[in-house]
């Protein structure tokens, strides 16, 4: 049996076991071996699937710095659950070993009797306690403490010589940010210039003065978006005064994006998004992040049949009206579910904002004629097969036309009024959107029918 994981990297469950079965057996130097043969994201994905006492009995014998690359990986809500029940003096010597975001991020989530104890313990407080002052969905709360800011009139070799003495991190040190004797930012620089660039020139002579920043309060989702335009390795946070107060990576920026699509789809489904993994929320959370828009949807669904109810007449007097409601509902909200999840995606990268809805609305209306008119020839044919009434299926053709002009329309404008008056736009645009588009698509079609068949 093998003492490391090395030939387990790629079959995860294989190496879960085994790690279990050193415990089991009291074997914690096997289980620590076992553990640091993996990176990172598997060692935090592997210690996740074991039981909380297998966690506490296997951090005790971690090493301070292998405790602490595990925690950067665990979700939030993971870490603070598995750090619950450990001893300050264990806890404050796996904090030291964390980046500060990290570590802001952590006690940040704690009691604050508690982070204030541990911050005092820490071998640098000072490069935490500022962290902990922002909002976790902010610049200020995704930025780190920990970067090299170079001066103006320092030579590139003084530079070169302040990041061997610095030793950063790999994601940290592509680019260096250059401030006044204020701390003001001033200009950016990378590696690459400082390394071709003469010894003895000046960094104000070498940097670029145009640098893209932010304060301390933007959101989470702006900043991603800024990194993501501008193809940013790193961004300088700073304050009212332009004084730099942080850098934000590109290892930052991923976990913002995999956090933001989470939410977006979660809501998207009409559902508040989970603070925990799937598995480790309870059915009772679940429930309720769910049952409020499902309350609200149920009751908007009873529009339908209202609807039904004021068109009885007529239903009664061409049974056949109603071989076509799936077809009709079903096409307009899939007409209007491509266009929501379109505008929701251009809103998110920025390409769309909801002063653009006029454009927006009339862009897709060209797309919904196209559309309508190319689903009215097939819809006529398939009509006539069912029902031998030529009447009936040019209003079926007409109907369809006009629903998903409706449909797209409406799967356009909802999102953009969603975003303009402050609401999370994919919230309320899929499941509300559907259930608007077969409430009024059922008025447009029986109306239709009224006045095409004379009913």
């Amino acid at each position: 049996m093998p003492s490391t994981a090395a030939e387990y990297t790629f079959d995860l469950d294989q190496v879960l076991e085994h790690v279990r079965r050193a415990l089991e057996q009291e074997d914690f130097r096997r289980a620590v071996a076992i553990l640091e043969g993996l990176r990172p994201a598997d060692q935090a994905e592997i210690f996740a699937d074991l039981s909380d006492e297998e966690q506490r009995s296997l951090l005790t014998h971690l090493p301070p710095e292998e405790s602490a690359d595990i925690l950067e990986e665990l979700d939030d809500e993971q870490a603070l659950e598995v750090v619950r029940e450990l001893p300050d003096e264990e806890l404050v010597s796996i904090v030291d070993e964390m980046e500060p975001d990290e570590a802001a991020d952590l006690l940040g989530d704690m009691r604050p009797e508690r982070a204030k104890r541990l911050l005092e313990e820490l071998e640098d407080p000072e490069e935490v306690r500022p962290l902990l002052l922002h909002p976790d969905e902010t610049a200020g709360g995704l930025m780190t403490s920990e970067f090299l800011a170079l001066r103006r009139r320092m030579t590139a070799a003084e530079a070169i010589e302040a990041i061997r003495q610095w030793q950063p991190e790999a994601e940290t040190i592509y680019y260096l940010f250059v401030v006044d004797r204020y701390g003001r930012l001033v200009g950016v620089v990378n590696l690459r210039q400082l390394i071709v660039a003469d010894p003895s020139a000046r960094i104000q002579d070498i940097m670029d003065e145009d640098v893209i920043y932010v304060t301390a309060d933007t959101d989470q989702e702006e900043v991603a978006r800024l990194m993501v335009r501008y193809d940013l390795i790193a961004l300088p946070v700073v304050d009212e005064n332009k004084i730099l107060l942080g850098v934000i990576t590109f290892d930052d920026l991923v976990d913002v994006l995999e956090e933001e699509a989470t939410e977006d789809l979660q809501r998207y489904g009409g559902a508040e998004p989970l603070e925990r993994p799937y598995l480790d929320t309870s059915p009772l959370v679940i429930t309720k992040k769910r049952i409020g828009w499902l309350l609200i949807l149920f009751l908007t669904a009873t529009l339908t049949g209202s609807v039904m109810k004021l068109f009885e007449d007529e239903i009664q007097t061409m049974v056949a009206l109603t071989l076509f409601v799936p077809l009709l509902i079903g096409t307009g909200g899939n007409a209007g579910s491509q266009t929501t999840a379109t505008i929701i995606r251009e809103l998110a990268t920025g390409n769309v904002e909801p002063r653009d809805a006029f454009r927006v609305w009339w862009h897709e209306a060209r797309v919904a004629m196209l559309l309508g008119l190319g689903m009215a020839i097939p819809a006529f044919i398939r009509a006539v097969t069912w029902v031998d009434n030529p009447m009936l299926a040019l209003t079926v053709s007409v109907a369809i036309v006009v629903l998903v002009l409706w449909a797209t329309g409406v799967g356009s404008l909802l999102p953009l009024v969603a975003a303009k008056i402050g609401i999370d736009p994919a919230l309320v645009s899929g499941p509300l959107m559907s259930t608007m588009v077969d409430a009024t698509g059922l008025l447009i079609y029986f109306s239709i029918a009224k006045a095409l068949l004379g009913l």
